[in-house]
């Protein structure tokens, strides 16, 4: 905030406190205005108020290590919203996991949401403003995991990428829903 906008704020709680405002309203009417102000309540809910992280490894095509800033523990990611052909899959597993690496910066930004039952951080991770689990998924190279999705994007980017017949769109296969595969391979 500048001082322009300092001096703005200062007039409009006197002008409130002349009008004989509750006390409480003019705190409020301020507070907000410094949020709104500041961008605070963008910053906090968007990916700038994200972890910056150094990315060590990529393992497949939704999984990935990352070294996140003032945390001394490296952080194992299970990327939100998607689900990739496993490695051993072939070829599509090495396909998506290239692809991950092809766009993912040295550094990148974590939007946490939640950890997975195997205590994996689940997030959704930016290299600049490339949200790459959304990309992975444009690009044909990750299914939308509906079960554990929530939002709608994915699922119109997965349609397009069918459409277009792009990645593991181009043949039909088990590598089109992988958590189907990684069932029957526990069931053998």
């Amino acid at each position: 905030m500048n001082e322009k906008q300092i001096k703005s704020l200062i007039g409009l709680v006197r002008r409130l406190h002349k009008q004989k405002y509750p006390v409480l309203a003019i705190v409020i009417i301020a507070v907000a205005s410094l949020l709104v102000n500041n961008n605070w309540l963008k910053n906090a809910f968007s990916p700038t108020a994200a972890d910056e992280c150094k990315v060590l490894k990529v393992y497949d095509g939704d999984t990935m290590t990352l070294q996140c800033a003032g945390k001394s523990e490296k952080t194992k990611v299970r990327m939100y919203c998607i689900d990739t052909a496993e490695i051993r899959q072939k070829p599509w597993g090495h396909q998506a996991r290239d692809h991950l690496r092809s766009i993912t910066g040295e550094t990148v930004r974590l939007v946490e949401i939640n950890k997975d039952r195997y205590g994996r951080t689940v997030g959704e991770v930016y290299s600049g403003e490339v949200n790459l689990n959304l990309a992975q998924v444009k690009a044909g190279q990750a299914a939308v995991y509906e079960a554990y999705c929530k939002k709608p994007a994915y699922k119109l980017a997965e349609n397009q990428a069918k459409q277009a017949n792009l990645g593991i769109w181009s043949e039909s296969g088990s590598h089109q829903s992988p958590w189907e595969w990684r069932k029957q391979q526990r069931s053998k």
